[in-house]
This record gives structure tokens, sequence and C-alpha cells, in this order.
């Protein structure tokens, strides 16, 4: 059974990869659409990559919203030191000929989940919770509607990539994690644990670059200059695709269910997913959080799937 997804993303060289493996799976998942957010570049530029990269995948018919250009109560903190300040360093795409839809994300969220049966469409969060959070602020009855969010969010055994504390989807919009990590939702968390498992050392490069379609050398050239810290202990970590790779093949991440909790007012672990692993606090379990990868796995399913887009 095809399963019905809206992609929440903040492109980003990671986003890119998780969508146009989202769209080269068509018998397994249905791109309702994609919600842009502003995270790791600002919202002017992750709606136009959104559109960018379904043109590059060859599904420009997809639409493509953009949601919330700021977090709930703070400052937008950006990573263009990481994705350049494109989004897409590496990699020149054309200006998309798709135009932009006039509706805000939210109220798309909102509009879509109430309108669908409960239970038919789940979320893919690749970047800052705002756009579901404030949705659900909005009309908490979605809560009920929505199947499953399976999100790459959070970090425990390794730490943050944006504070020592924090990983930086947490980190973007702490109070937006806390409403979705209160929410009752069915939750899948994909951590830093994990997709620091699955990473893209020169020989999987090297093997992506022998994959002869647009789109495989396009996330060849998204990564073949990466040079920060990641990189030099093994590769450049693929976050977001997880989530997708998640749906298609569950089989390749294991985890446990645990209660997740995050930190919003301390300076020094703002952001912190406080994931109780061991079960001290009593507290009863709100997420799947994921924690062991099979990365050979993951490549041959990206690497299989990348082979048969334009």
């Amino acid at each position: 059974m095809t399963r019905k997804i809206i992609i929440d993303t903040d492109p980003g060289k990671d986003d890119a990869v998780a969508i146009l493996l989202a769209l080269a799976s068509p018998d397994e998942l249905e791109v309702l659409a994609l919600v842009a957010v502003a995270g790791n570049v600002p919202l002017a530029r992750t709606e136009g990559n959104a559109r960018r990269i379904l043109e590059l995948g060859g599904r420009p018919d997809i639409p493509v919203y953009a949601g919330c250009a700021r977090p709930m109560v703070r400052p937008a903190t950006l990573a263009e030191h990481v994705h350049g300040v494109t989004g897409l360093h590496g990699l020149d795409l054309p200006e998309p000929a798709a135009p932009l839809r006039r509706e805000h994300g939210v109220d798309y969220l909102v509009d879509i989940l109430r309108a669908a049966s409960p239970g038919a469409i789940t979320l893919c969060l690749l970047g800052p919770a705002t756009n579901l959070a404030m949705a659900l602020v909005k009309a908490p009855d979605l809560a009920a509607r929505i199947a499953e969010v399976v999100w790459m969010a959070g970090a425990r055994s390794e730490g943050g990539n944006v504070t020592p504390a924090a990983e930086y989807n947490v980190h973007a919009d702490p109070e937006a994690a806390q409403v979705v990590l209160g929410s009752g939702i069915p939750l899948t968390l994909v951590p830093l644990d994990l997709t620091h498992q699955v990473r893209l050392t020169p020989a999987r490069l090297a093997r992506l670059r022998r994959v002869d379609t647009a789109s495989a050398q396009a996330v060849a050239s998204l990564f073949a200059r990466d040079d920060g810290p990641a990189h030099d202990r093994g590769g450049s970590p693929l976050h977001d695709p997880c989530v997708i790779a998640h749906l298609l093949h569950p089989g390749l991440f294991s985890g446990r269910r645990i209660n997740v909790a995050v930190e919003t007012s301390s300076a020094l672990t703002l952001g912190m997913t406080v994931a109780d692993w061991h079960g001290v606090t009593g507290r009863a379990p709100n997420a799947l959080w994921l924690a062991e990868a099979d990365a050979d796995g993951f490549f041959a399913l990206l690497f299989d799937r990348l082979s048969r887009l334009p």
C-alpha cells in the first residue's frame, strides 16, 4: 500500500537527497506536497530549493508551500556554514519554473489534514518543527488525524552538532520541539546517534559517481567538496535521507521506545534532547528513538533509487 506523505523541509544538502529518495519510490510513497520552513537557510531560499529539487527529480507537479520564516519565539539560527548561502553549495540549479503556492504552509497542513481521513497522512520532518507546531497550536485536533511523524532530530550519545548538547533541528526551535514531543502523535526520531553511522565515505561517493542519472550526479556534486569536521571523521553523514529510508525499509534501523524531553530554558543546554534510554524518570514513552543503522543496506537502497530518476 502506498503511504501518503508530506515533507516539511529546509533544503539543505541532505534534505535534497531525502526528497530525491522519496520521489524515486512512487510504489511506496506518494508525496502530496513539500512545505518549506526557515532553517538551514532563510525561507526564501528553502522554498526555492524545494521547487528546484522537485524539478531535478522530474516532479515539478508536486506543490510547494512556504511556511514559517522564523522559530516560534526566538530569532532564526541558520546553518549556512554547513550548506552555503544558497543551501545547496556545490550544485547550481536553474531558477524553478513551477510557482510557489499562495497558501501559507501552516494553513495548508491544517486544511489537508482535516480533509483527509484520520491516519491517512504521514509527516516527514527534515528541519525545525516550527510549521507542525504552529499547526498544532492553531488546530489541536490535528494530533489525532496524523498517522505518524518521522523527524530527523535529537542526539544522545553523539552529543550535539550545533552546541555540545544540541542537535540543529531541535536547537533551531526548541519550543516547537516541545509542542511536537508533547502532542501524543505517533513519533519516530532519527537522531545523530543513528545518522552518524550513515556516512558518504570516499568509496561510496565513488560508487555514486558511477550512477548515470542527473539526480545522482547532483547528489555527488553536493558532497564532493565537503571538508568539515564530520567529513574528516569518515565522510559526510546523510541525516535527512534516513527519514525516508525508514519509511521504505524500516528493517534498516532499530531503536527503542523511550521518553524524550527538550530543554528550553538553559543557556548552556538549550535544545538538548533528554532521552530517557534506561527509563529512569518513569515518564511514559513518547517516541521511537532509532539508534542503530545498516549503513550498507541504506546506501544500496539510495543508489538503486537514484538510478531510477532523471
